[in-house]
């Protein structure tokens, strides 16, 4: 998990950042497992609490509020945004006017200086700007997580932090897809269609 900079430099020469191919097929709910807990910020302070779920107890007004498909992209360093846009472009295209779908771009911090709380500030207001300018039903949330995340990488088995990750969320925040660096059409196919399956499901 702690590897060097080099080994995931030399991995993505290799691969170009693509360390598997997508899912073919939505992954069983009974197979999948959680998307861990995760605090993230928005540009203007807010904080949020990842994946936003469904259970038992909530009322009908709350149950509205849950999406039943999330497409979650990680970026762990800057050199993967081309990947994320490959996975969210066509994603938000197709899905913009429902009301059903969520998309969060998570970019993690992990700089002990850019968490330091007064820097921390500083950097999201330097942030702080409109991520999506449409008045479509799904848009493009951006969001920040700062510090270490060394278990939550273990958690979900990631060890290059130079490629993008791509998580496909059910409303009980069970992964019901991946995908990793670059899409391809057909990778593309299996995510838009695994998402109208999700939106299917009772």
């Amino acid at each position: 998990m702690n590897r060097g900079y080099f080994a995931d430099i030399s991995e993505l020469n290799q691969h170009g950042g693509k360390i598997a191919t997508a899912n073919k097929i939505i992954i069983p709910a009974v197979a999948a497992m959680k998307f861990p807990g995760l605090e993230v910020n928005y540009s203007d302070g807010k904080t949020l609490k990842l994946p936003i779920t469904s259970n038992g107890d909530m009322v009908a007004a709350d149950k509205a509020a849950v999406p039943k498909a999330t497409l979650i992209c990680l970026s762990f360093r800057a050199n993967s945004q081309a990947m994320i846009d490959s996975w969210s472009g066509p994603f938000l295209d197709t899905y913009r006017n429902s009301d059903d779908v969520r998309l969060y771009e998570v970019s993690f911090i992990d700089s002990w200086f850019l968490c330091w709380n007064p820097i921390k500030q500083l950097l999201l207001r330097m942030m702080k700007k409109s991520n999506y300018g449409g008045k479509d039903a799904v848009q493009k949330q951006v969001v920040y997580s700062f510090g270490d995340h060394y278990y939550f990488r273990k958690d979900l088995k990631i060890l290059n932090l130079l490629t993008g990750y791509m998580f496909l969320l059910d409303k009980f925040g069970r992964i019901r897809w991946q995908g990793f660096g670059l899409a391809n059409e057909e990778e593309l196919s299996s995510l838009l269609s695994c998402t109208s399956l999700l939106l299917e499901e009772k």
